[in-house]
């Protein structure tokens, strides 16, 4: 495989690491699919070793990314409805004000929602803090299990 190729296949990588952090971009899928790029056209133990160790770990951390945040933030009290606005409002956010916007509006939507429906402020940053904890904690697992697939592939293209 050549040096223009592997750079490719690193910069989808990079590419995946970013949308992990970035709402609406499919970053462990793209990580997913680099390695999967590179396997098929290595075609050796190693690359193949590499793929099924990648799937694996990224299929794990999915569905520990979508069960993780339902348990915490049912916990915190936020409702389903607030959060799903917060999340409309994040990637509107994202949008009209690149990358801060989607974070910003994320949060403030849930505080918003939560002084109107708790009535004091105390209570609704409590919950804000409670439901930003829990989306941040998956999007960290997505990412370390996406930094594990990169860092592997990384040593394994070092290594043949």
């Amino acid at each position: 495989m050549g040096t223009a190729q592997l750079c490719l296949i690193g910069a989808v990588m990079l590419l995946g690491l970013a949308g992990v952090l970035v709402p609406g971009v499919p970053g462990t899928l793209l990580c997913w699919a680099a390695v999967l790029w590179w396997a098929t056209q290595e075609h050796t133990a190693l690359t193949w070793g590499v793929l099924a160790g990648a799937t694996g770990l990224l299929a794990v951390a999915q569905v520990v990314v979508w069960l993780m945040p339902n348990r915490r933030i049912r916990d915190s009290g936020v409702t389903w409805r607030t959060v799903l606005t917060a999340g409309g409002v994040a990637s509107a956010g994202f949008f009209l004000l690149p990358v801060v916007g989607a974070p910003l509006g994320f949060a403030g939507t849930i505080y918003v929602q939560e002084r109107i429906r708790l009535g004091g402020h105390r209570a609704a940053w409590g919950a804000t803090r409670r439901a930003m904890r829990a989306v941040g904690t998956s999007v960290l697992v997505e990412l370390m299990a996406c930094l594990v697939v990169v860092a592997t592939w990384i040593w394994a293209v070092l290594a043949g």
